[in-house]
């Protein structure tokens, strides 16, 4: 297991804060117990952080039929539903929710062109909320790859302050390579053409690069 790079300075800087904490409350504090249960506070605190922006070794799944989970985290929707920024019509809507203790690498489901990377400023509503894939801060990825073309959208949440994409229109991506990145918790939207066949159920835990979300027609 490594450490992601987009963890280097959030873990440089919580260490810093915590360091100087400790000096400060060893130095100030004149009870020893409580200068340890400080200790052990920011410890686990930082040992949290560090744990956040792991980046564990995996067998990857490669199959150009095979929608790949782009992220880790529990299936939370599926559902038909109107998919209004790019498709513009109906769509088969899967949806991932990433706890803060999940890997928050996002990766791609399938390899292709990528035909849209569009940013979008939003509010952060909890990403549970139905609204939050339209009205949050968002991130929308569509890949095709001559055959379909499957949307991904990175949601940020009420905790997740902080969505990096890595995707340009115009590029030519492979399956589980880094898409981006979520910082703190939110949410994975994909949607596939109507009528595909999905291989997950609701509240399933899935991981990105491994679990098959769906077989493309």
């Amino acid at each position: 297991m490594t450490i992601h790079r987009e963890g280097t300075a959030s873990i440089v800087l919580t260490f810093l804060v915590m360091a100087a904490i400790n000096v400060a409350a060893f130095s100030l504090i004149s009870s020893p117990v409580l200068c340890w249960i400080i200790f052990g506070l920011t410890l686990v605190f930082f040992l949290f952080i560090v744990s956040f922006f792991r980046l564990p070794s995996r067998d990857m799944k490669f199959d150009e039929s095979l929608v790949v989970a782009p992220a880790d985290g529990k299936v939370v929707v599926i559902e038909e539903t109107f998919e209004p920024e790019y498709f513009k019509d109906k769509r088969l809507q899967v949806s991932i929710f990433m706890s803060p203790a999940n890997v928050h690498v996002n990766r791609n489901p399938i390899s292709g062109e990528v035909k849209l990377s569009q940013y979008h400023a939003g509010k952060y509503l909890v990403a549970w909320h139905p609204k939050s894939s339209t009205e949050n801060e968002r991130h929308t990825v569509v890949i095709g790859n001559g055959r379909q073309e499957i949307l991904v959208r990175q949601i940020a949440g009420a905790l997740a302050r902080r969505i990096v994409n890595y995707l340009k229109a115009g590029m030519q991506v492979k399956q589980n390579e880094e898409m981006g990145f979520i910082k703190f918790g939110s949410r994975v939207d994909i949607f596939l053409p109507v009528g595909t066949k999905v291989d997950v159920q609701l509240e399933q835990i899935v991981r990105g690069g491994q679990t098959v979300i769906a077989k493309l027609g």
